[in-house]
């Protein structure tokens, strides 16, 4: 039996595309527990997740602004929807301002998932797909579609100023909705996606600004903000302990 650390993640049903940016899991089944650190990434993630022979805990984890250290227990796995923000309004229908770099427990019967739907990630994507297929609402507004549809093209190098212009709607509306919903600002999330992308470059061995950083001091300063770490000790990688810049570096 291979007692490696393991994960995996897929893109949704195309249906889903604007409130689910992919369905995925992880499995420790070693019998030590796996130190990891959870970078920031734009996304807000409900986890299944069960450790040992104990049941399923359901959590919803809101948008990260700083590097977490987290360790997995052994003989743990876990089944994950990575939504984007959108979905906080339309699929989970809460606002997740509060759980700013935290989380809350769910009721282990969320969604009525059972033991069965959680055997495998394929069986997991089926049973989630079937449910946010039944929640997804029938209309969407459309500033707010066009909204993060521009942040995600220009990884969130478009200035606040330029996407209240194109989208038709106030830039202090929108950091009302941002706060209101999210925590955090406009120009605070759109940083996270730039930092985000950066860890595309950084996986290709690229240490220097790909975007638009003032200059290379500012660069492996906003990196540092977001990992914790400079930008050659975060492409090292060591002990895969990054799992995001893993998966980036599995693609």
């Amino acid at each position: 039996m291979d007692h490696k650390f393991y994960c995996k993640f897929i893109k949704p049903d195309p249906l889903l595309d604007s409130f689910v940016e992919n369905i995925g899991m992880f499995h420790n089944p070693g019998d030590e527990a796996k130190d990891v650190v959870i970078l920031p990434d734009g996304r807000v993630d409900l986890f299944f997740m069960r450790s040992g022979s104990g049941p399923f805990r359901v959590f919803l984890i809101g948008l990260e602004t700083e590097p977490e250290q987290r360790s997995i227990p052994p003989d743990t796995i876990a089944f994950a929807v990575s939504f984007r923000p959108l979905a906080v309004e339309y699929i989970l229908h809460t606002s997740i301002a509060v759980l700013l770099n935290s989380g809350k427990n769910l009721s282990d019967d969320f969604w009525n998932l059972n033991e069965q739907d959680l055997k495998s990630l394929e069986i997991f994507t089926e049973k989630i797909t079937e449910k946010i297929r039944k929640l997804l609402p029938a209309s969407v507004d459309e500033r707010k579609l066009n909204l993060f549809k521009l942040i995600y093209v220009s990884n969130g190098e478009m200035s606040v100023k330029e996407l209240s212009e194109k989208t038709g709607w106030s830039s202090r509306q929108i950091n009302r909705y941002f706060n209101q919903q999210f925590g955090l600002s406009l120009k605070a999330y759109c940083n996270i996606l730039r930092f985000r992308a950066s860890l595309g470059h950084i996986a290709e061995g690229k240490l220097f600004p790909e975007l638009n950083f003032t200059d290379q001091t500012h660069f492996i300063k906003e990196i540092k903000k977001f990992s914790g770490v400079p930008p050659k000790e975060l492409s090292k990688n060591k002990n895969d302990r990054f799992i995001l810049l893993s998966v980036l570096k599995q693609k």
